[in-house]
């Protein structure tokens, strides 16, 4: 019988007894064993030391969908593959979470809600979907379906990727060389990358500049793409309207960090695509049993690459 370590922070009885329903031949543990032989451990972001007195690992496997934590720790086996979370619920729950904050954008809907603080019945301009540009950085598992559902709002949507990508009736942009002309003019800019060496700080003073005036960022993918202290100054200085953030370089964040208290700042705390333990544990039962009939594993991380 096969050992599969759950070793989440939230609900892990939960996913435990998902796993046993799912895979009833396995036995499903919540703590190492004492000979620390498993064969999967199922994990988001485990404590330093929890996947290195582990052997025989033969699949890691995460709740989250990015992984740069598992990687930089050193402790997954070179030779141990291991798996992202790509997840529908989660999908779902991203391309909702950028629709909320893009469409309350662009309608006005917290620049109508000061005013009803305060009184006041002052109509803003109000803009067409189709004369908005949003640029989406990342093209894969969450931001290919964040481009085509902006795009079904009639938005002029671009994206841009590592490697370029095909999506219908959206413009393509790829590598570093073609980052500025994808963000070059546009109204909207929503981040959906993973964090990798070519990610961080990708969003700075100069790239926000590149913008239209008095712009929106969203980003959802991973807080250490964005400059805080550009940020900040580009909101400053009415280089950008607005900006809302759902992940952050710490998190918790801090409690003193300007984020939370500047008027152009909305935050909330890595919601925006939360793991739904019942659709995330059928995937992940289905790669432990492909893997048991030797067949290929979808969304295998690519170490190089960082995700």
């Amino acid at each position: 019988m096969k050992r599969l370590l759950v070793a989440v922070r939230t609900n892990p009885q939960v996913f435990a007894d998902l796993f046993r329903a799912e895979l009833p031949a396995h036995e499903v543990l919540l703590t190492p064993p004492d000979d620390g032989a498993t064969a999967y451990a199922v994990v988001g972001l485990p404590p330093a030391g929890l996947l290195a007195q582990l052997s025989g690992l033969e699949v890691v496997l995460s709740i989250n969908a990015g992984v740069e934590h598992l990687l930089a720790s050193g402790e997954v086996p070179a030779g141990v593959p291991i798996v992202r979370m790509v997840d529908p619920g989660l999908v779902e729950g991203m391309v909702q979470w950028v629709a909320a904050r893009v469409l309350g954008w662009h309608r006005n809907l917290s620049a109508y809600r000061d005013r009803q603080m305060a009184g006041r019945w002052a109509p803003l301009t109000e803009l067409l979907a189709s004369e908005r540009t949003v640029a989406v950085l990342g093209a894969g598992a969450l931001g290919a379906p964040v481009a085509a559902m902006l795009a079904s709002f009639g938005f002029r949507v671009r994206v841009w990727s590592r490697t370029p990508r095909d999506l219908p009736g959206i413009a393509s942009f790829a590598g570093r060389g073609q980052l500025g002309a994808a963000v070059d003019g546009v109204d909207i800019l929503v981040n959906l990358l993973p964090t990798t060496a070519e990610t961080v700080d990708l969003i700075d003073y100069a790239l926000l500049g590149r913008m239209a005036a008095g712009g929106l960022l969203v980003n959802g993918g991973r807080g250490a793409a964005v400059v805080d202290a550009d940020l900040l100054r580009a909101l400053d200085e009415g280089l950008l309207d607005s900006a809302a953030l759902d992940v952050f370089r710490q998190e918790p964040l801090p409690a003193d960090h300007p984020f939370w208290t500047h008027p152009r700042v909305f935050v909330t705390p890595h919601v925006a695509a939360i793991t739904h333990a019942r659709t995330s544990v059928a995937i992940m039962a289905e790669t432990v049993r492909r893997h048991e009939r030797g067949a290929p594993l979808d969304h295998v991380v690519d170490r190089a690459r960082g995700y």
